[in-house]
């Protein structure tokens, strides 16, 4: 509809009998029309959480929302925001040498399907360098040894600032980030790795399950925690193989499964579609 804009309202609360209808209501007698929505009663936690988008005319006051809701969220117990559903979050992306899932995520931004704009590119290689000058996208060359981490985690606090980043994506970043970092990026940095762990750890992890002759490969994306590859899960995808699929071929296919899925972590991450459940995600797709 012509002069018409669309806003994403997100709530959590703990799970009672009317939250849906109370914020449903609130959105209706406003005269604001829902065009999409998902909601979830989390038994293993107790929340209730709910994604809404509507339509607003241009005249759209976000303050007076704003005020005349955080009555319904105080009454209700709503942790809740309100954002521009075209709003694009800044990401900073991390990568060392392999570049596939950093190329994937390139591409959907040059075609406006991630959901996010890269502000910066940051790798503890020069490797990456090109797919950044080829973007005209700042990057930034941050060598790691352990005797320097300490001052490389400095560096990358600096760069987040100075991007204004408001996540960060490890795109096959292979580097362990410190507890302390971690924590300061809690529910805002987003991993992928193959999911063949934890059984084929350290190099060549496609080769050793060729060896052991694995039905299924695939990758999952997780946000980051102190607890190594053991964040929230957000996204994951498996595939069948058998004994025809070489290494190289079980290769070829986990890239390409880690591409797509760290891709869909960021987009629904980017779009306010992930909620935190205690070690769980809720994502609505």
């Amino acid at each position: 509809m012509s002069g018409h804009q669309s806003h994403i309202l997100r709530t959590a609360s703990p799970d009672a009998v009317g939250i849906l209808a109370s914020v449903m209501a609130f959105l209706a007698d406003r005269g604001l029309s829902v065009v999409e929505s998902h909601d979830f009663a989390d038994s293993v936690s107790g929340r209730f959480f709910v994604w809404a988008r509507f339509e607003t005319s241009d005249v759209f006051d976000a303050e007076d929302f704003g005020r005349a809701f955080g009555e319904v969220a105080l009454r209700r117990d709503l942790a809740w925001n309100l954002r521009p559903a075209g709003y694009r979050p800044k990401v900073l992306v991390l990568a060392s040498k392999m570049d596939h899932c950093l190329n994937d995520l390139l591409f959907r931004h040059r075609s406006d399907r991630l959901g996010a704009d890269i502000v910066g590119i940051a790798s503890n290689h020069e490797d990456a360098r090109w797919h950044a000058d080829r973007h005209e996208i700042r990057f930034d060359h941050i060598p790691v040894s352990k005797e320097t981490k300490p001052q490389a985690e400095d560096q990358l606090r600096k760069l987040i600032d100075e991007t204004s980043a408001e996540f960060v994506v490890l795109a096959r970043y292979m580097q362990v980030l410190s507890n302390d970092l971690c924590r300061e990026l809690e529910g805002r940095c987003i991993n992928i790795h193959h999911s063949a762990l934890p059984s084929f750890k350290g190099a060549r992890p496609y080769h050793q399950a060729h060896a052991r002759g694995v039905k299924l490969i695939g990758a999952t994306a997780h946000y980051v925690t102190a607890d190594l590859d053991e964040g929230p899960i957000i996204a994951q995808e498996a595939v069948s193989v058998d004994h025809r699929a070489t290494p190289d071929r079980l290769v070829e296919m986990g890239r390409d499964i880690e591409a797509r899925v760290l891709a869909r972590a960021v987009k629904a991450h980017a779009e306010g579609r992930v909620f935190l459940s205690g070690a769980r995600t809720v994502v609505f797709d």
